[in-house]
């Protein structure tokens, strides 16, 4: 799991030696639906299943699909009692900050996993060829005190990816020795009966995006205000035409956040049925 463009399937690939077809290396996501891929275990041979799934800032679904759909997965896999050996987060060392959307994702990550099931997740960066090494491991060093401190409190491991068959390896080589963990989430729902927006990845998901509209709206007004003490006609154009498009934003924020906060809205009742 991780944020759009991190190197999820990069990771997967080199760990699979397989060709996926485009790796997401630009600004749209690659990975839109959740993708399996078998492969046996260098050492003894046994099959183990790498799963890619999109980031909450997916280019065609919304958040509210992905957190579904990942729900889904996870409650599946729960059910059928099949061996979810670990939890794999991605993030790019060399991005110079936790921006806005990052922070989404590991805030949501969290919550979704839950404290019990942190040692059974391992922080995986990547792109340490693209940041001056320095630069990468004091960066390594304020994540782990600051963003990362509670979950590595909660025995979650950090490690690095350098882009090889052999450091992908090193990585999940020895991840189907472990306990399963207690993902939080599928819990949730099918043990405490919980809709989608009751968990704690809901109300989280609930949260940021009530957080994004805040700024859209923000943002929509301050164009307009820039508008209205133009002189220039272009200009205005410009800036009425970044204002529509950010409120089509603003609309599609309001649309999860009624579906979040009616639980019983028919995608989520259509997604829950399953469970039965």
């Amino acid at each position: 799991m991780g944020p759009t463009g991190a190197g999820k399937s990069s990771f997967i690939e080199c760990a699979t030696r397989q060709d996926a077809g485009t790796i997401g290396h630009g600004l749209e996501s690659f990975t839109s639906e959740i993708r399996a891929v078998r492969v046996n275990h260098p050492i003894d041979g046994r099959p183990v299943v790498l799963v890619d799934t999109p980031g909450f800032d997916d280019t065609y679904k919304s958040d509210l699909e992905i957190l579904a759909m990942i729900a889904e997965w996870l409650v599946e896999t729960y059910q059928s009692k099949s061996n979810l050996a670990a939890i794999i987060y991605v993030h790019d060392i060399s991005e110079s900050r936790m921006k806005g959307s990052a922070l989404k994702n590991l805030r949501i990550f969290a919550t979704l996993c839950g404290q019990k099931a942190m040692p059974n997740v391992i922080i995986v960066t990547t792109k340490w060829t693209e940041v001056p090494i320095e630069r990468g491991v004091r960066r390594e060093q304020e994540l782990k005190a600051g963003f990362w401190n509670d979950m590595i409190a909660d025995g979650c491991e950090i490690a690095r990816f350098e882009d090889t068959y052999e450091s992908a390896w090193s990585i999940i080589g020895g991840l189907g020795d472990r306990h399963r963990p207690q993902v939080l989430l599928p819990h949730e729902i099918v043990d405490s009966e919980l809709q989608l927006p009751q968990t704690q990845a809901g109300i989280t998901l609930h949260e940021e995006l009530e957080e994004l509209i805040k700024s859209q709206k923000e943002s929509a007004n301050r164009l307009r205000r820039l508008a209205q003490n133009q002189d220039n006609e272009l200009v205005v154009q410009e800036l009425n035409k970044q204002r529509a498009e950010i409120e089509v934003k603003i609309r599609k924020t309001a649309d999860q956040l009624r579906e979040l906060k009616n639980p019983f809205t028919m995608r989520i009742r259509k997604f829950f049925k399953s469970r039965g």
